[in-house]
């Protein structure tokens, strides 16, 4: 299975500002410095993440950036009931999040058109440029393939197909020494995932 992703990995982050961790550490404290910087390093990946993942219908909904400011805004919110300190952890927060946020901005449609949308994507609210590129029915698969590996499985394909992660930067997500060991995650999730694949297509 290829990269989805289509560009180059995540921005450049700051050593200054500490780790993922660290400041999550620090914005569960009400630490308003930590909350802000959080934001400004993760607004440019979940951005570039809804231009490729989000339905185009959902795209006409609202501005992709005002989408990702709501996640982003909604997640820091709520961190108290976010107990993982893993930047990989984070990223599939934060998309589950976003998904959250564009089926309610197509409900809010007008109601003719939001249950077109809604019908038109049961089961699979992401028809988008990833959806082109390995079909309806192999991404719904691939969803529910994905709730059938474990959290670091499902954050290491994550990471790598739809974020478009290096392995060195997977292996510091996900807390691993090196990035072979992050290589060695990714090829068992995404073997595992094949299987899943293989066996809900029979």
């Amino acid at each position: 299975m290829a990269d989805l992703h289509g560009e180059g990995g995540p921005p450049e982050r700051s050593a200054a500002t500490g780790t993922t961790g660290l400041l999550l550490a620090r914005a569960r404290t009400g630490e308003v410095s930590a909350r802000e910087a959080l934001f400004e390093r993760f607004m440019p990946i979940v951005r570039r993440w809804a231009r490729h993942r989000l339905p185009a219908s959902a795209r006409g909904l609202a501005d992709t950036e005002d989408l990702v400011q709501i996640t982003l805004m909604r997640a820091l919110n709520r961190l108290e009931h976010f107990e993982q300190r893993r930047e990989g952890a984070l990223l599939a927060y934060l998309r589950t999040i976003l998904l959250n946020v564009v089926r309610e901005e197509i409900r809010r449609a007008r109601p003719a058109r939001a249950q077109e949308l809604l019908d038109e994507d049961a089961g699979a609210p992401v028809r988008s440029e990833l959806e082109r590129l390995i079909g309806r029915e192999t991404l719904e698969r691939y969803e529910r393939g994905l709730e059938q590996l474990s959290d670091v499985q499902r954050e290491a394909v994550l990471l790598r197909l739809e974020f478009g992660y290096s392995h060195a930067e997977i292996a510091e997500a996900l807390g691993k020494p090196t990035a072979n060991a992050a290589r060695m995650i990714v090829a068992r999730a995404l073997a595992l995932l094949s299987h899943h694949l293989d066996v809900d297509r029979s």
